[in-house]
Parts: structure tokens; C-alpha cells; sequence
């Protein structure tokens, strides 16, 4: 991947210090890219905080890439990142983050989907209040594509989300989010290249304690084509929702099914030795000691979980 020249040093010595980086990825936005760039460094530009926007062009194969760097020249706080090959809204949101020179980062989107003129007011959220790590903005209504599938997806998967890390989750996957630097640093390593990366932060948050403040926001129809898979991303949402909890937190994910079938065994056999006494059936054997082996990982794994957090 290859990097335009950093145009922050040619800015004036009165200039605010960086404190909030954008990371906007992009592709194949050429129709639209300019305007938000526009309505995202109208909005910085009156909120008094010092920004830079990083607008990460991930091997678009039309006009985006050429539209950011002609923009470069006209917006002094935009850097162009341009990726060689794609490598999905993930790994542009993880290393846009790694990069950042801001103690707040903010994720959004390309698409005109999200109110970005309202980034100025959950930096300020965040910035008030030292108890949140991170502020969300929870969409009111869904406008994506396959919205009959995806409500009810989503809505399954939110309450999956939201029994295993023991909170209330608004929106599980909102794009568009402001959070603190060095608070994200540890987890940025465990974002996925895909769509699930911004459901990978949120647990990552949540999961290790640290607060989370949900904002309601206006959500608007994309401009341009989708990229969302319902049931490629869909499937992915719901891998990585247990792959966060079992990182953090194994035991909400494996104990639950080892007391069950442990339950379920103790049972069978009270009633196979009142209906055959002093014989066990295979399948009870079976149920008991599947129970005990998953409760056996459950331990261990909760056991790798706490000497990685003490080391």
C-alpha cells in the first residue's frame, strides 16, 4: 500500500493540536466521496477541535482514489491512505486507527448513510464525560437492503450479544462511533477484515467493562451499491459475537450448555434407575459426559482467559 505526503506539517503554528482522527474508508464511492468529505470537514471545521480526516481508499476500481487525492490539495486536515489490494472495512478501520494521532477516533462511513455533521457532538459527548469510553450512534430505523431478513437477523443476533456480555445493546453495529485511543489499542489487533469489525469492537468494549453510551441517530438510505452479504455477513456477525465472548468471557458461552446437559443426564438417569434399577443406559452416559467435558473446557478455558489478563 503507498501513502500521499502528510500535508499537516504545511498548516499554520495556530492551528489546534489532533485531537480527533476520522477514518473514513472508501470503495468505490466516486460518485459521492466528495461530499462527505465536504460535509465532514465543514462540520470539524466549526466544532473548534483539531482533526485529521483519513480517508482510506481500499483499491477502489473506479474514479474514488483520483477524486481523494484532487480533494487533498482543497481540505488541509485530509490524508490519503491508498491500499494496494482490497482489504476489506476492517483492516482500513484497524490500521486508520493504529495511525491515528487523535486521542479520539472516530469510524464512519462513505455512503451518505450516516449524519457525519454529527460528529462534532459525540466527540464533545465523549469529551465531557470522562466515565464513557465510547459513544455509539444507534440508528432508529434500518435502510439496507434484505430488510425483511435483516431486521430479524440482527434483532437475533443483538439478543445474543446482549445475553452473553450481560448489557443492553441498542445497535450492535453501528458504523458510525467515537471512542478513545489508547482504550481501543489492546483490542484493534482482534478486529476482522469484514462488516463484524465494528460488532468486534462494541463486545470488546463491553466484554472488559469499559462504558459504552448509546446516541439515537437518523439513518438514511446508501448512496451507491452494497456491500453487505446478508447471509456471508450475517453468518460472520454471529461467529464473531461467540468468538469475542469466548475471548473474554468463556464461561457465559460454554457453562450454559455443560449445566444443561448435566441437568438433563442427572435426570435421565433418576429415571432410568426408577424404571430399570442398577442399570445406566449408553445415552445417559453419554449426556453426562459431554456435559463434564464441556464443563472441563469451560474451566480451562476461563483459566487461559485469567492468567493472560494477570500476565
Amino acid at each position: 500500500m503507498s501513502e500521499t505526503p502528510d500535508h499537516t506539517q504545511d498548516r499554520s503554528a495556530d492551528d489546534p493540536p489532533v485531537r480527533v482522527t476520522i477514518v473514513l474508508p472508501c470503495y468505490n464511492e466516486q460518485d459521492h466521496v466528495l461530499d462527505e468529505v465536504k460535509r465532514i470537514s465543514s462540520a470539524m471545521d466549526a466544532s473548534g477541535y483539531g482533526y485529521e480526516l483519513l480517508a482510506v481508499d481500499d483499491a477502489s476500481t473506479d474514479d474514488t482514489l483520483a477524486r481523494l487525492r484532487d480533494a487533498e490539495v482543497l481540505y488541509p486536515h485530509l490524508r490519503v491512505i491508498a491500499f494496494g489490494h482490497n482489504g476489506g472495512s476492517g483492516t482500513v478501520r484497524r490500521i486508520g486507527s493504529q495511525r491515528a494521532r487523535g486521542e479520539f477516533v472516530v469510524w464512519t462511513d462513505a455512503d451518505m448513510s450516516y449524519p457525519n455533521e454529527r460528529i462534532p457532538e459525540l466527540v464533545a459527548m465523549l469529551d465531557q464525560d470522562p466515565e464513557t469510553d465510547q459513544v455509539v450512534g444507534a440508528r432508529t430505523q434500518e435502510m439496507g437492503s434484505h430488510k425483511a431478513l435483516r431486521v430479524p437477523a440482527k434483532w437475533a443476533i443483538r439478543k445474543i450479544a446482549e445475553r452473553l456480555t450481560g448489557t443492553r445493546i441498542p445497535d450492535l453495529n453501528s458504523g458510525l462511533r467515537v471512542f478513545r485511543r489508547d482504550v481501543a489499542r489492546p483490542y484493534l489487533r482482534l478486529l476482522p477484515p469484514g462488516f463484524s469489525c465494528v460488532t468486534t469492537i462494541t463486545l470488546a468494549f463491553l466484554s472488559n467493562h469499559h462504558p459504552v453510551r448509546y446516541v439515537p441517530i437518523e439513518y438514511a438510505t446508501r448512496a451507491g451499491t452494497s456491500k453487505f452479504h446478508f447471509v456471508k455477513d450475517a453468518y460472520r456477525y454471529i461467529l464473531q459475537v461467540l468468538r469475542m465472548v469466548m475471548y473474554f468471557n468463556p464461561l457465559k458461552v460454554l457453562m450454559p450448555p455443560a449445566l444443561a446437559l448435566l441437568g438433563i443426564g442427572a435426570a435421565k438417569f433418576v429415571f432410568d434407575q426408577v424404571r430399570n434399577p442398577l442399570y445406566i443406559p449408553n445415552n445417559t452416559v453419554m449426556i453426562l459426559m459431554t456435559g463434564l467435558i464441556i464443563a472441563a473446557i469451560a474451566l480451562l478455558a476461563d483459566l487461559i482467559v485469567r492468567s493472560r489478563e494477570s500476565a
